[in-house]
């Protein structure tokens, strides 16, 4: 009897409060949480315990958002982050966000392979390139053209495996008796110089019990795909429906066999946030609330969907607490430019509030699902099922009771449909990701 596919599932840390950033205001969220290390040490032990792949941090090397009122996107540093859980957490990986275009090659080697030796094989690295103009700023740099930021990443890629590389794999002999705690023979300078990087190497790190970490990607546009199908194992993606979603997870499959790569080998990660109530009134309720900690962005939300519609609405022309009246309405159109205008137009004409139209989440920057644990299961199970995705990267609204819903409401659904694993497959990252070992820049099934 053949297995039935199951679907993967990263938690998507953010800075330790969710996805909305007014849920630090929740009442039960600790407003401190993002200096607080055990509030994700705690929030991963729970997404371990609901058998989820992996946990995962993205990151800009800058300040991207306004602090007056809102929480950053980010925590302080995604690797001592990480670092944090690994120290508690057994089986769950450990994936973070570090940029190939404001780091050096050796120092992301190292950064990545110690910690992958320290958690016993559980880590990724997701290897982004960075165009934010604060960031370039925070390094005294000018932003780079997409031509050369992708150029710099496959040379900082090609020498971070290298480095990864530079311990043969029995180099590390802990001979006691002899006297020899390793192989010189089998350390070695890497030597590689590039047009943007060089690094001479070696490391100082053995291998961990995966080799060396996992390679994600995130970014999209042929540079993209060519660097995903090139190296990554994992990729986050931001699609908004299934159509999208499929058509990107094919253009990966179809890079990674131009690489010689089985296309099984490369997984993708669809965004996805949620608000879980007992019935969906409660989680839409969930969203209002945290909407209405914010009323002075409430008039930009209204315009924005309004140009979804291809309609010029005001928090002064239309009661947003109504529907949208009818001869607007019989205007309203799914703007092409958006393709996040089709779902907004549906919940418009199905006669919900705007209010409520936006509480659905749809001017996020991920699909959201507000309503109760079998609506996000069903949501997932649709996704997985129409080959839109490998898994999903889960975004809660709130944090401190958002992972543990998901993992205590909706994981059991997920597995009592044979769409998610029970049991973690093994130790390591790339064992319960169901991709091929890898060690240096040689991959073996």
């Amino acid at each position: 009897m053949i297995k039935q596919k199951e679907m993967q599932l990263a938690l998507q840390m953010v800075s330790g409060y969710g996805g909305e950033f007014s849920a630090w205001r929740m009442p039960g969220t600790d407003p401190a949480a993002y200096t607080n290390m055990d509030s994700y040490v705690e929030r991963a032990k729970l997404a371990e315990k609901g058998k989820f792949q992996m946990i995962f941090i993205a990151d800009t090397p800058a300040l991207p958002n306004d602090l007056g009122a809102q929480t950053p996107m980010f925590p302080m540093d995604p690797m001592l982050a990480l670092l944090s859980v690994a120290r508690e957490t057994e089986k769950i990986g450990l994936v973070a966000t570090l940029s190939t275009t404001f780091n050096y090659p050796y120092n992301l080697a190292r950064q990545f392979k110690a910690l992958d030796v320290i958690s016993h094989g559980r880590v990724g690295w997701n290897a982004v390139t960075t165009s934010d103009p604060s960031a370039a700023s925070n390094f005294g740099a000018q932003p780079l053209n997409r031509k050369e930021r992708y150029a710099m990443a496959h040379e900082s890629i090609q020498i971070v495996q290298a480095l990864w590389g530079s311990w043969e794999e029995d180099a590390w002999t802990l001979d006691t008796k002899g006297g020899k705690f390793a192989d010189m023979a089998k350390i070695q300078p890497v030597n590689l110089k590039g047009q943007y990087y060089s690094s001479r190497g070696p490391l100082p790190i053995p291998p961990s019990e995966q080799g060396q970490p996992v390679i994600f990607q995130a970014g999209g546009g042929y540079e993209g795909l060519e660097l995903a199908g090139r190296y990554a194992s994992g990729v986050y993606a931001n699609p908004y429906d299934i159509a999208s979603a499929r058509e990107h997870r094919q253009a990966l499959r179809e890079s990674a066999v131009r690489f010689g790569r089985n296309p099984d080998d490369i997984k993708m990660y669809a965004g996805f946030m949620f608000s879980i109530g007992a019935t969906e009134e409660e989680g839409l309720e969930r969203r209002r609330k945290l909407m209405s900690f914010n009323p002075e962005e409430i008039p930009s939300r209204v315009s924005y969907l309004g140009s979804m519609v291809g309609l010029r609405l005001s928090v002064h022309t239309v009661d947003i607490d109504q529907p949208l009246p009818v001869d607007l309405l019989e205007r309203a159109y799914a703007s092409p430019q958006d393709p996040r205008s089709p779902r907004a137009l549906e919940l418009l004409k199905q006669g919900l509030s705007i209010r409520d139209v936006l509480a659905h989440g749809v001017i996020n920057y991920h699909p959201v699902v507000a309503g109760t644990a079998v609506q996000v299961a069903d949501f997932l199970e649709e996704w997985f099922l129409a080959g839109a995705t490998d898994g999903f990267s889960v975004v809660p609204d709130i944090a401190y009771d958002g992972v543990a819903d998901f993992v205590e409401q909706v994981v059991p659904i997920l597995q009592a449909r044979g769409l998610f694993h029970k049991e973690y497959e093994g130790k390591t990252l790339r064992e319960n990701m169901s991709v091929p070992y890898q060690y240096g820049t040689a991959q073996t099934e």
